[in-house]
């Protein structure tokens, strides 16, 4: 019995040695062939711009080709559950908005994928801040129009989202369950497709990511009226933040994290966030997205980790207290 036991673990100890000698072979190799690169939303938007950049950064210090895949619609329940199943060994990545990890878990009752169970955080890739934007500067000149207007009229003055628990979504709620008052959501597919709607004067306002805005507010088609922050953008430097603009405890910012599906290798997530932090601390990327309106954020995998779980709990206080009741 004793002979039979010692067969058996020897033989497991050269099963885990051959697993080992597998895994840092695979590690070592990685990537070897294309990366998919799941983009849950439309092109153009600032996630697909990061995204983007990131995926030619990396295929630039690899030789292999990061190659971007937009599955937009129902709010990421698309494009994240292929990325859950998809096989965990690097070559499936996505880079999300936070909501899409955080808020949905509130919002829909039947989630087909569960954010903290079937991915593997790599690192946070940037913070944007959320700026009030309108098209009809005559009919709202400040934040305090628009507050004085939804308060007079309940759900009269309407706001674009990118979708049911986007950041768009979610920082109306904010002002609404904070201001008290009652808006008309018009939820779309993607960020890009909410303000082409606000261009057309389809809708009265949207809580735009600034990267988002920040195109349209330089033509002057469209105007910003406050910045959900506790200071101003030297972006757009002459507008004030809510507090300024004499609405207090409305600050939110939304981010945008690279992930794996779980149980990707730990070594190839640790060569993911290596490389991905190089990336982003090189000044020029730095001012690359600081010019469109995104501060850089890297992290490691326990940090990103983290902060998913904090914003779970911290969004399904606010969805609560909004009163709105999951899908």
């Amino acid at each position: 019995m004793h002979r039979r036991h010692c067969f058996f673990s020897l033989a497991a100890a050269l099963g885990l040695l051959a697993f080992g000698a597998q895994a840092q072979t695979q590690t070592a190799s990685y990537p070897n062939h294309p990366v998919k690169l799941m983009v849950a939303l439309p092109a153009g938007g600032g996630v697909d711009m990061i995204a983007r950049l990131v995926g030619q950064q990396l295929q630039a210090s690899t030789g292999q080709p990061f190659i971007v895949d937009n599955r937009a619609g129902a709010s990421g329940r698309i494009g994240l559950p292929v990325v859950a199943k998809a096989s965990p060994d690097g070559y499936t990545l996505m880079a999300s908005p936070a909501s899409f990890l955080t808020t949905n878990k509130s919002i829909f009752k039947d989630l087909p994928y569960d954010p903290q169970a079937d991915f593997a955080p790599i690192t946070k890739l940037a913070n944007q801040a959320m700026v009030l934007v309108v098209k009809d500067r005559k009919k709202f000149p400040n934040a305090a129009a628009v507050l004085a207007a939804a308060k007079a009229q309940p759900t009269v003055v309407t706001y674009a989202s990118s979708g049911e628990g986007s950041p768009q979504h979610l920082a109306a709620l904010m002002f609404e369950t904070r201001g008290h008052l009652q808006m008309t959501h018009v939820p779309y597919k993607g960020g890009a497709l909410a303000i082409n709607d606000m261009l057309g004067g389809n809708v009265d306002l949207l809580f735009a990511p600034l990267p988002e805005a920040l195109p349209h507010l330089k033509s002057g088609k469209l105007s910003a009226l406050a910045l959900m922050s506790d200071k101003r953008s030297p972006l757009i430097a002459e507008v004030p933040t809510m507090a300024e603009a004499g609405i207090p405890d409305m600050v939110m910012q939304t981010w945008i994290g690279l992930l794996a599906p779980a149980r990707t290798p730990r070594p190839i997530v640790d060569a993911l966030n290596r490389q991905v932090l190089a990336i982003l601390l090189r000044d020029d990327i730095r001012q690359q997205l600081q010019d469109v309106g995104m501060e850089v954020a890297p992290t490691t995998p326990e940090q990103f980790q983290h902060t998913i779980a904090q914003e779970i709990s911290l969004h399904a206080q606010l969805v609560k207290a909004a009163g709105l009741v999951p899908q």
